[in-house]
């Protein structure tokens, strides 16, 4: 049996909402994954509420091959911007092409109707954004979390803890499946 490779990446940008980065970040390091944070460039990034963390990688280093999961925090005004990247939307929909695990939360589902990968899916998302979710084809679900697919989606950081207990349930199913 092959070891089990654990790479994550986080793409976000400044004005990410702290706890929806943080949170699934430090989770991600205590199951032992190593986790690259990508944003437009490399160096410190600071959040709506002020937490600096340090982007690895730029939009310019996404590389489908050398990761394993997707993590997609909110934060409005982070994701504003970096919607507006298509190197990152074009990235995100050849990931999700691959079949390879997206755990978005809040506004990061606007990538997600951005990449235009989320039509006859159940998505959820901030509530705000309902509107827009559904607009792209998908049926919004106001729940803690919900998995449709490679994607698992949730509407907000009260929801962090269920959000990132399933996106660890379905990376370990979907890895031991390739085992």
């Amino acid at each position: 049996m092959r070891s089990l490779r654990k790479r994550a990446i986080v793409v976000t940008g400044p004005g990410y909402q702290d706890h929806e980065l943080l949170y699934p970040y430090y989770r991600l390091l205590e199951d032992e994954f190593q986790v690259d944070i990508f944003a437009a460039s490399i160096g410190d990034i600071f959040g709506i509420l002020g937490t600096k963390m340090v982007a690895t990688k730029s939009f310019a280093d996404l590389s489908l091959n050398d990761y394993d999961l997707l993590v997609l925090p909110g934060g409005v005004k982070s994701i504003e911007k970096v919607r507006l990247e298509p190197r990152v939307l074009s990235f995100i929909a050849q990931w999700h092409k691959s079949g390879k695990l997206i755990s978005s939360i809040c506004h990061g589902a606007q990538l997600l109707i951005s990449a235009k990968i989320i039509k006859g899916k159940r998505i959820s998302g901030y509530y705000s954004i309902k509107d827009d979710i559904e607009n792209a084809g998908a049926i919004y679900v106001d729940e803690a979390f919900v998995t449709d697919g490679n994607i698992v989606s949730s509407p907000h950081y009260k929801h962090l803890g269920p959000w990132m207990k399933e996106t660890l349930r379905q990376f370990y199913i979907k890895n031991d499946q390739k085992n």
